[in-house]
């Protein structure tokens, strides 16, 4: 393919990352006068790149904004005026709301999205690459119905976690994904959706701005509110196994006989009562404890919150398409809270234990071990991979492929792919190399992140890696903090405009990151 731009900018320079927290007026003056776009030219020329995957060999400590010496490349390739002028800047929403699977522990690029078929026998997947429906780009058979949609998507091969300590942590790298930004900092930063719930508030009265699904593995725990106020804290729906017959979110009725109107017929008498709390006006706790009872009131009495939960409402053939099994539900009830104009849902789900799975005891991507098993990695004495089935049998890769494409087909029918931003994402992905134990291990350095809805370009590849899929080829790596960026971007999120802790201290949004040029 042609990736020649007759005008590259040789003079293209790296935007230095600044702190993200603002502790002095000289800081803050820095980031707004670094806000705007990471790579400029004098003449503004840009060239159009569609694919910009296949690219010479590079080191793996190339970064991203290193262009010296290759230029851009099209790291702003085809971008429209409108979409360059807007990162960096505060930017017109392309979102109403968010989707995120979250597939944690790591699943592997090179059995999915991206294959490599001429790596050596003993470290190639036995998962043959596969065409999609857009000429000249394949996944591996095992996303064969996903490939079906490549035209939907946007399938961003240079992702990298160059944090030290994160990689090897599925806690801390659960927590930067659902944040954005690498644990250990200064401050605890909140959850992308509890920013977005502070910024954005909540389009559906009845519901949570911010709704994890189901949120009950042990990596869930690490999802933060940080310094932000107990309202913007995740809602989780819990659920060990939501393909069981009669599903529901505990305590989201009424209780005790009561009624809707004997309901707010209490809430009426209470708030004549109410003699007001001491300084509730310039209170930040009590303007919480406030928001959090509105916030009660609205899910409890409105039957419309039931609704956007039950999946017994939904026809038997969708269902079936989305696949019975707890996965497949998931993603279902994720596609019901969209609908229903939740801003921001994350799903982060596995098969739960069950007879029919013997010995997955926690059914993540972390395939140490065995991960062309045809069940059970059945590991003697365990090991670091043990608890899981090989990534190509049904409960993995099997019911993540039929999901992924029936919540495609289903949110572009219902037309609500338009103003959804979908995000398939782990945290990191698997080594080029079979290891002794026939599994691969974490591999920060290269993995892949996928894209569709609100503006993002159907039938892209973003980056590209090598012939072993170890290390990025392309001159533009992205990283999660860029991800998080993307989002808040999206959503019309001023990135500028710091949030401010308890004690007043401004942070700023993603201030690390940038969004991802290609996905605007």
């Amino acid at each position: 393919m042609d990736i020649a731009c007759q005008q590259i900018d040789r003079t293209a320079r790296r935007r230095l990352a600044g702190p993200s927290i603002v502790d002095s007026s000289a800081q803050r003056d820095y980031h707004l006068r670094v806000g705007g776009p990471w790579l400029s030219t004098a003449d503004d020329s840009f060239c159009s790149v569609r694919f910009v995957s296949q690219l010479p060999y590079s080191h793996p400590t190339l970064r991203r904004r290193s262009f010296l010496g290759i230029g851009a490349l099209g790291a702003l390739a085809g971008l429209p005026g409108r979409a360059r002028d807007a990162i960096g800047s505060p930017a017109r929403a392309q979102a109403r709301r968010v989707l995120v699977i979250f597939e944690q522990g790591g699943v592997s690029h090179i059995d999915t999205f991206d294959p490599k078929p001429n790596l050596p026998a003993e470290h190639r997947s036995p998962f043959e690459s596969i065409p999609t429906n857009v000429p000249g780009v394949h996944f591996t058979r095992l996303l064969e119905k996903t490939a079906r949609h490549m035209d939907k998507l946007s399938v961003v091969r240079c992702m990298t976690q160059p944090t030290p300590g994160v990689g090897n942590s599925h806690p801390k790298g659960s927590q930067y994904i659902y944040s954005g930004e690498a644990p250990g900092g200064p401050v605890e930063m909140p959850d992308i959706g509890s920013i977005v719930s502070a910024r954005k508030g909540s389009r559906a009265r009845h519901l949570p701005p911010y709704i994890m699904v189901p949120g009950n593995n042990e990596q869930a725990a690490h999802t933060r509110v940080g310094f932000l106020p107990p309202a913007h804290t995740v809602f989780k729906t819990g659920g060990r196994d939501l393909s069981k017959s009669g599903w529901t979110v505990p305590n989201l009725g009424l209780i005790g006989g009561i009624d809707v109107r004997r309901f707010q017929d209490r809430r009426d008498l209470l708030s004549t009562l109410d003699v007001g709390l001491i300084g509730a006006a310039d209170n930040r706790k009590a303007r919480t404890v406030e928001s959090i009872a509105e916030q009660a009131e609205d899910m409890l009495s409105n039957p419309l919150t039931r609704r956007a939960f039950d999946l017994e409402s939904e026809p038997p053939a969708l269902r079936d398409r989305y696949g019975r099994g707890h996965r497949g539900q998931c993603y279902l009830v994720a596609r019901k809270l969209v609908e229903a104009d939740v801003r921001y849902v994350l799903v982060d789900v596995r098969e739960p234990p069950a007879g029919k799975y013997p010995g997955g005891s926690n059914m993540n991507w972390d395939h140490h071990d065995f991960i062309y098993s045809s069940g059970s990695t059945k590991i003697k004495g365990g090991g670091p991979g043990a608890g899981r089935w090989g990534i190509g049998t049904w409960p993995m890769m099997g019911s993540t492929d039929r999901a992924l494409s029936a919540l495609l087909v289903d949110l572009d029918q219902r037309g609500l792919l338009e103003d959804t931003l979908l995000c398939f994402v782990t945290e990191f992905g698997r080594t080029p190399k079979i290891n002794n134990r026939k599994g691969r291990d974490h591999w920060t350095y290269a993995f892949t992140h996928v894209f569709a809805g609100a503006g993002v370009p159907g039938g892209q590849v973003v980056g590209g890696t090598d012939r072993d899929g170890g290390y990025i080829t392309s001159s533009m790596s992205y990283t999660i903090e860029d991800y998080a960026a993307t989002i808040f971007e999206k959503l019309g999120i001023d990135r500028k405009k710091p949030l401010h802790t308890a004690s007043n201290r401004p942070v700023l949004i993603a201030g690390k990151g940038q969004p991802i040029p290609e996905l605007f």
